[in-house]
């Protein structure tokens, strides 16, 4: 049986939310379309944003300027929209996989809140509202925040041929690790990209962990997800995914700021993979592949341990 109330709440949305709980029926679906109810995935789009940001200023001799406060707000605007975007787009994508599965089946479009059609044009405004505060950005970050529009298209499908599919919201969901610290530079160098993989392998941990919530479902339906490809032995990958993230994340900070700030500026952005690494430990100890509310509630921590990064580099970046 579908967990839907009889005000149209989707299943694994908080009781709650300000959705259901604050706004107007007749928008409601579309803010739900857009998981707006769930705001982890917007942290989660965010939060390589303020890293990449946070950290191209700890690298900029010249330290931050006004422009980087609407760099952090706008990444933080687009963020929600982008996010509403990618997730209609998803779910036009799964309706009909959607709705074969217990966890999903309230979702707008399987319950039929919401048309295809009308859909499809809400995921229209939400692009172009995006692209208004993407095109207040210097041009390359313009190019490479269009340049992402392609993984968010791609990501739906990847379920579908492959065992892997959180590489592909890997790449399409930290797409911010590059368009911050572009924003702030005008250009791209290996510490960003080396942050752009620390993301990647942080979404694997993270979305693995959310993927166990349906792996009985995904295997009846035939829907791929690294959850089932890697089965009990899931917590020895996730460290794996785990000391690569750390590794990356140490890397990229050495590589950027080593030459020019003094020592304890280092030393304090380094708290950072410290820190994002002792939160994963902590979500490896509690986890339990075989409880779907475990995993729910390790998924929503990424939020704290992602921001746990965003503090250490923030202050690393106003030294």
């Amino acid at each position: 049986m579908s967990k839907q109330t009889d005000t149209g709440r989707v299943a694994d949305a908080p009781e709650l939310n300000w959705v259901d709980r604050t706004m107007p029926a007749p928008v409601r679906p579309y803010l739900r379309l857009s998981r707006a109810d769930r705001p982890i995935g917007t942290w989660l789009l965010l939060i390589p944003c303020w890293w990449s940001l946070a950290l191209a200023i700890a690298a900029d001799p010249a330290g931050p300027r006004w422009q980087d406060a609407w760099i952090a707000l706008a990444c933080a605007l687009g963020a929600f929209l982008m996010r509403g975007a990618g997730c209609t787009w998803n779910d036009i994508t799964d309706r009909d996989i959607d709705a074969k599965v217990a966890r999903t089946r309230s979702r707008p479009l399987p319950s039929g809140q919401v048309t295809v059609k009308k859909a499809l044009l809400w995921l229209a405004v939400q692009v172009v509202v995006s692209a208004l505060i993407l095109f207040t950005f210097n041009r390359f970050s313009i190019v490479l925040g269009i340049a992402a529009l392609l993984p968010v298209a791609i990501y739906p499908f990847a379920k579908r041929f492959t065992w892997w599919p959180q590489v592909f919201l890997g790449i399409a969901f930290n797409w911010g690790a590059l368009l911050g610290w572009a924003a702030h530079t005008g250009s791209l160098s290996l510490a960003p990209v080396l942050l752009y993989l620390t993301g990647i392998s942080w979404t694997l941990f993270y979305d693995t962990i959310y993927a166990h919530q349906d792996k009985d479902d995904d295997a009846l339906i035939g829907v791929k997800s690294t959850a089932l490809r890697f089965g009990n032995a899931t917590k020895s990958w996730l460290l794996g995914f785990q000391i690569g993230a750390l590794v990356l994340m140490a890397l990229a900070i050495l590589i950027s700021i080593h030459a020019g700030p003094a020592p304890w500026v280092i030393l304090v952005a380094l708290l950072a993979p410290w820190g994002f690494g002792w939160h994963m430990m902590w979500q490896l100890h509690r986890l339990d592949i075989d409880n779907p509310d475990i995993c729910l509630t390790l998924f929503r921590s990424n939020r704290d341990a992602g921001l746990i990064v965003v503090v250490f580099l923030g202050v690393a970046a106003l030294m």
